[in-house]
């Protein structure tokens, strides 16, 4: 019984074929599609339950505060209806998040050893309320990006938002900083998998420093660098925090492989 436990265990440590990974990476992606489509059609009912409202809102309390005719305007006769497609999107992708992170997790965990497949519960968990914390970041630094660029409206003069694009802003901000603070969950389960050390993470803070204040750089208004470091830093920390866990894992690992040897001698 034992030898045939133990096959079973060496069988599931194989490493997968290139088609094997392939298959396995169509089923997850997939599953993740229907997963978005099914959020697809939560996001149309909340648009217009408080979503728009939501979005709208900063706008609006700039308009009060300022005295001027600040508004979001729709363009084209089709703008209000590919704006809530958009908008409808975006919230099945944030909706649907336990199930497309959980569906990534799921594909590298082959990667990892049986002993260190307990560990997969505790990144999922990480990473959902992660992912939910940085939209929330980017949601909270909205409002001070919208006051900030419309403050340079000469006075007298009118800020027509057009709506695709003001949208197209506040999705993009929100989705990009919620990934972003995901990344640090999977530098860890990378170096779970071996591929990465903490040494290698570690020596490479300067260059993840630098693509962090570029990236929320890009994700903020040049303008704006309060809510550039308000979303960096939060970012930064979470680096060293996987640069961290992912250095106890490796000493772990190192004590281990060191009792086994002499145990083996």
């Amino acid at each position: 019984m034992s030898a045939v436990k133990d096959r079973g265990e060496k069988n599931r440590e194989k490493r997968m074929s290139l088609g094997a990974h392939l298959i396995e990476l169509r089923k997850r992606l997939f599953i993740s599609a229907i997963a978005i489509v099914v959020g697809m059609a939560l996001g149309w009912w909340l648009t217009d339950a408080f979503v728009w409202q939501a979005i709208q809102e900063p706008v609006e309390r700039v308009a009060e505060a300022q005295g001027s005719d600040t508004a979001i305007i729709f363009p084209t006769i089709s703008s209000a209806f590919d704006l809530r497609l958009q908008i409808a999107f975006t919230l099945g992708i944030v909706v649907s998040s336990p199930v497309w992170l959980y569906q990534i997790f799921a594909f590298l965990v082959p990667g990892l050893n049986t002993r260190e497949r307990k560990f997969t519960a505790a990144f999922f968990a990480t990473a959902i309320p992660l992912f939910f914390a940085g939209c929330a970041a980017g949601w909270f630094v909205l409002p001070n990006i919208v006051k900030l660029m419309t403050s340079f409206v000469p006075e007298g003069g009118e800020s027509l938002l057009t709506a695709k694009e003001y949208i197209d802003f506040v999705l993009k901000l929100v989705v990009a900083i919620g990934i972003a603070f995901v990344v640090p969950v999977f530098i860890v389960l990378l170096n779970f998998a071996g591929i990465i050390s903490a040494a290698a993470i570690i020596k490479s803070w300067r260059v993840a420093i630098l693509v962090i204040v570029l990236f929320t750089a890009i994700a903020t208004p040049s303008a704006d660098i309060i809510s550039m470091f308000m979303l960096a830093l939060p970012m930064i920390a979470l680096y060293f925090a996987a640069w961290f866990i992912a250095h106890l894992h490796d000493r772990r690992v190192e004590r281990r492989n060191r009792l086994e040897f002499e145990a083996a001698v």
